[in-house]
C-alpha cells in the first residue's frame, strides 16, 4: 500500500513512522527547571549527529493529542543543560515508568526507582544506574512546527562522556556486546542488543570495492544468491582470481557428482558459496565461485 501523509491525522503518521523508523535509541534525559526541581523522562526520537564538536539532538516533541509541551522542553528552555542516559536493558521497565505523564514538580527519579548522582559541570543529575552517560550543554531548540507531533529539536554539546569500567578493556575500547543496550520501535515495542543479535559488516573506508556491477554475469544473475551474497562479494577491492594452492573437499565433491550438468553443477557450486558467505568465508567463497569460471 502506498500512504500520502498529506491525508493521514497525526497520530497515524505517528504510527506508521515509529514502526518502521526503527530501531532507535533512547534518550533518557535529566533535566531541572529554574528552582533546581529535578525531571527524568525518554525521548525515542534522539541520535548522534557530530563527533566535532560532539553533537547529539533529541526531540520532546509536542504531544500528538493535546498539543501541549514536555516538562523536559520546559526545563531546557529554563536550564539549557541536560545529562543523557543511555538506556540498557536492566533498566528499561524503570525508564518506562518514568515516561508516565506525572504532573510538574514531581520527581521521576522517585517514582522510577533511580539514584541520582552528581554530574560534575552541568546542574541535572546523572542517573546512577546507567552505564553509560552524556552530560551536555543546550546549544539550541528548534522548533519544527507548532501542532501536535511537531519536533522541537533540542541540539546539545556532550561536554563529557561516563562509561562504566565493566565495559572497557584494557585499551579503553568498549564491549558492544556487553553493553547490552535497549531501541525502541512502534507501540509497545522494544529491540535489545544481545551478542545473538550482533554481527558485523566490514566497511569499505578507504579502498572501494569493486562494486556489484562489477562480477561476473553469472555470479550477478546466480538464483542461489542474495543480494547481501552480491554485496559481500562485491566488497574486495580487486577481482579475486583462481589459487592454484586453493583446495576444497566439499568443492571437489561437487565437480565429481556434477560436471556432466551445468545446471546443477552451477546450483550446487552457488548455493555452497552461499553458506560460505553466511559464515563470512568471502575469499573461500570467491574460490569456490571462480570453479565455474574456470
Amino acid at each position: 500500500m502506498i500512504f500520502d501523509l498529506s491525508t493521514l491525522k497525526a497520530s497515524e503518521k505517528q504510527y506508521y513512522l515509529q514502526h518502521i523508523v526503527a530501531p532507535r535509541p533512547i534518550c533518557f534525559a535529566s533535566t531541572i527547571d529554574a528552582d533546581g526541581n529535578p525531571n527524568l523522562s525518554p525521548f525515542s526520537f534522539f541520535n548522534l549527529f557530530s563527533s566535532q564538536p560532539p553533537i547529539v539532538i533529541f526531540s520532546p516533541s509536542r504531544r500528538v493529542r493535546d498539543n501541549t509541551i514536555k516538562h523536559t522542553l520546559e526545563n531546557v528552555l529554563a536550564v539549557p543543560e541536560v545529562v543523557i542516559n543511555m538506556v540498557t536493558y536492566d533498566i528499561v521497565q524503570q525508564t518506562s515508568l518514568s515516561s508516565c505523564e506525572y504532573p510538574k514538580g514531581t520527581d521521576e527519579f522517585i517514582k522510577a526507582g533511580l539514584t541520582k548522582e552528581a554530574a560534575t559541570v552541568v546542574r541535572p543529575p546523572m542517573v546512577k544506574e546507567a552505564k553509560a552517560k552524556l552530560e551536555c550543554r543546550v546549544l539550541e531548540v528548534k522548533s519544527l512546527g507548532e501542532e501536535g507531533g511537531a519536533g522541537q529539536l533540542v541540539i546539545c554539546e556532550v561536554l563529557v562522556v561516563h562509561i562504566d569500567d565493566s565495559l572497557l578493556d584494557a585499551d579503553k575500547k568498549i564491549d558492544q556486546k556487553g553493553l547490552d543496550l535497549v531501541a525502541r520501535l512502534g507501540g509497545d515495542w522494544y529491540s535489545r542488543v544481545t551478542p545473538e543479535s550482533l554481527f558485523t559488516v566490514p566497511k569499505p573506508n578507504t579502498k572501494l570495492g569493486i562494486g556489484i556491477d562489477a562480477l561476473p554475469e553469472a555470479i550477478r544473475g546466480s538464483r542461489y544468491l542474495s543480494g547481501n551474497h552480491l554485496g559481500m562479494l562485491a566488497n574486495v577491492h580487486e577481482s579475486p582470481v583462481v589459487e592454484p594452492a586453493f583446495d576444497d573437499a566439499h568443492l571437489k565433491q561437487i565437480v565429481q557428482y556434477y560436471s556432466l550438468n551445468p545446471a546443477d553443477m552451477e546450483r550446487e557450486v552457488h548455493s555452497y558459496a552461499a553458506r560460505l558467505l553466511d559464515a563470512g568465508k568471502v575469499a573461500e567463497a570467491w574460490q569456490v565461485l571462480l570453479t565455474l569460471e574456470a
